[in-house]
């Protein structure tokens, strides 16, 4: 499993759960809404506006002997992270179980996964406890898909941490991925994925907007 080199200490900035989201799925969208403050609509979001009304409004309640806590509040001081659970379920041996709520289907790149994965963390470290899994509820099929977090995704998860923060820091807009993630999002215009593309091909290949982090 991967450890960060260092604690992070209470001076530094804490990087939001929702954006290593963001990074993971396209380290330009994350640049462009974290960096550049740059933000549109379109149907995917607004959808996701309707789906978190549920769960935005803070609350607890018993559900056949399940505490079920709504819009909880995380972070970790060890990481550097912090960011609000959707829904935190905690079972009848107290163990929480987070659960995120997204409007969409399953994201590239296990962008969804990731960002479970650091609500597990933050829980393990406030809470002094060990997760296991927890789970994606996808609102268009109203079905739950249970995440592990296994070495491999907490690793991920990390490396994410690591990518995002070091983006922040470098406040460089990395060069457009011009591929088929491109179309659902809500910042294409902002963006100019294939127009950027296209100067770069006419170009001859020598692109003048360099990558600044690993997609």
């Amino acid at each position: 499993m991967l450890s960060l080199a260092k604690t992070v200490s209470d001076s530094d900035n804490y990087v939001m759960i929702s954006a290593l989201q963001h990074y993971a799925y396209c380290p330009r969208q994350c640049a462009l809404i974290h960096i550049e403050k740059v933000w549109d609509e379109n149907l995917y979001t607004l959808r996701g506006q309707r789906v978190h009304a549920i769960v935005d409004t803070p609350g607890d309640e018993l559900i056949e002997g399940v505490r079920v806590e709504r819009a909880m509040p995380l972070w970790s001081h060890q990481l550097g992270i912090t960011g609000i659970a959707d829904v935190v379920e905690f079972l009848a041996d107290g163990t929480p179980y987070p659960v995120e709520y997204k409007s969409g289907s399953r994201k590239a790149k296990d962008a969804d996964s990731i960002q479970l994965c650091a609500q597990a963390l933050c829980l393990e470290e406030m809470l002094g406890c060990t997760l296991s899994v927890g789970a994606i509820f996808h609102h268009g099929s109203r079905r739950r898909r249970e995440v592990r977090f296994d070495a491999e995704l907490r690793s991920l998860t990390l490396q994410t941490i690591e990518g995002t923060r070091s983006l922040f820091v470098a406040a460089k807009l990395p060069a457009p991925v011009a591929d088929s993630r491109c179309k659902d999002c809500s910042l294409i215009d902002a963006c100019m994925p294939h127009a950027i593309d296209g100067f770069r091909r006419a170009a001859g290949g020598n692109n003048p907007f360099k990558v600044e982090a690993d997609l």
